[in-house]
This record gives C-alpha cells, sequence and structure tokens, in this order.
C-alpha cells in the first residue's frame, strides 16, 4: 500500500466515522477533516470531481459548524407543566442515559420549576428543579447527545440566566453522583461547596 492509497484510507474512515457520531457538532467535524484529506486525496491523484464534491462537502460543513456556534442561534427554555404528556415521553425515551449521568433524579411533584430547552424550535433537553426560597435545587438538567455540543448549557447558565433570575432565584444548588456530572457541573461553572456544587446567578 502507497501513501497515497493510505491517504484515500483515511478519508474513507473519516467519513463512516462521522456517520456514527451522535452530536451533530462532532458529525460534522469529523466529516469536514473527512472531506478535507479526501481534497488532498483527489489532488494526489488528479482526480477533480473528487475535490470538487469533497471540497463542497467542506464548506457546507464549516456553514454550518458556524451556525452551531453563532450568537444568534436561537436557544430558549420554555415553561412547561411537569405532568405534560410530551414531556413525560421526552423523559422516557432518554430514560436510559438520564440514569447513567444522573441515577439520583426520580420524578416529583415538588419540580414546579420545569423548562424544556430548545433550540431552533426543537426539543433538546429539559431542566427540573425544587424551588427553595431564593435557590433552585437542580433535580435534573439534561440534554440530548445531538445537542450536547451546542453551548445550550453555556447559554443557560450564562446569558440566558434570566430564566431563573426573573423569577427571583439567587442561586443554583446541585448534586452530583457521577464522575460525568461532576465534570459538567464544573465545566458549566459550579462551584464545590460542601457536599453539594453551588452557582451564584
Amino acid at each position: 500500500m502507497n501513501p497515497i492509497e493510505i491517504v484515500g484510507y483515511l478519508a474513507s474512515a473519516l467519513i463512516v466515522l462521522s456517520l456514527a457520531m451522535r452530536s451533530v457538532v462532532r458529525l460534522r467535524t469529523v466529516s469536514l477533516l473527512g472531506s478535507i484529506v479526501f481534497v488532498i486525496y483527489g489532488v494526489a491523484i488528479s482526480a477533480y470531481p473528487v475535490i470538487l464534491a469533497n471540497g463542497a462537502i467542506a464548506l457546507i460543513n464549516v456553514w454550518y459548524l458556524r451556525r452551531e456556534f453563532a450568537a444568534s442561534t436561537p436557544i430558549a427554555a420554555v415553561p412547561i407543566e411537569a405532568e405534560a404528556p410530551f414531556l413525560r415521553d421526552f423523559l422516557d425515551a432518554n430514560a436510559i442515559e438520564i440514569t447513567n449521568s444522573q441515577p439520583d433524579y426520580h420524578p416529583s411533584p415538588r419540580d414546579s420549576f420545569v423548562r424544556l430547552l430548545t433550540r431552533d424550535g426543537l426539543p433538546a433537553g429539559v431542566f427540573m428543579a425544587e424551588p427553595a426560597g431564593k435557590e433552585l435545587q437542580v433535580k435534573l438538567d439534561y440534554v440530548t447527545p445531538a445537542f450536547r455540543d451546542s453551548r445550550i448549557a453555556r447559554w443557560l447558565f450564562g446569558a440566558g440566566k434570566a430564566t431563573f433570575t426573573e423569577q427571583g432565584y439567587e442561586r443554583l444548588v446541585a448534586n452530583a453522583h457521577t464522575t460525568v456530572h461532576r465534570n459538567y457541573l464544573e465545566m458549566v461553572g459550579f462551584h464545590r461547596e460542601g457536599g453539594v456544587y453551588v452557582l451564584d446567578l
């Protein structure tokens, strides 16, 4: 196998790998890398159709990735009843992943602060909490794999924190029982305080 063939196989492997990605951002990123390598391969073998097709794919991926992280991309936290049929279906459909990251979550009538997280008008996640004075005890903070790299959490706890402050809440308190959840909380700005994680709003 010569070096040019290796480049071709690498490009093919990246394209196939991208199709296995559950995250939209990762899919686009790996597909972009694959298309760039395919362009290099096309140049090496003077295959202009390969160059043109993959050059176009690379540009499309760049356009979508820029849009993914654009400040103008609509993200929202929409109030929804805890017993709403759509929300129950959403939680049931994602029950396994929720249990893996937040095994202590159990539906409770006290979780009266419920928001459906959306991106481009599509359901992307859910935030559920129990009010306690000026605090919100976080019970569930979940985003589906397809939107997990789409800066939804950074928006919610940053530019979108009016979701909480407009209701009079001053800080969020969360428990973390898995390494994945602890890493996530630290990444989005929570700090350890005793046995819990806290975010001052």
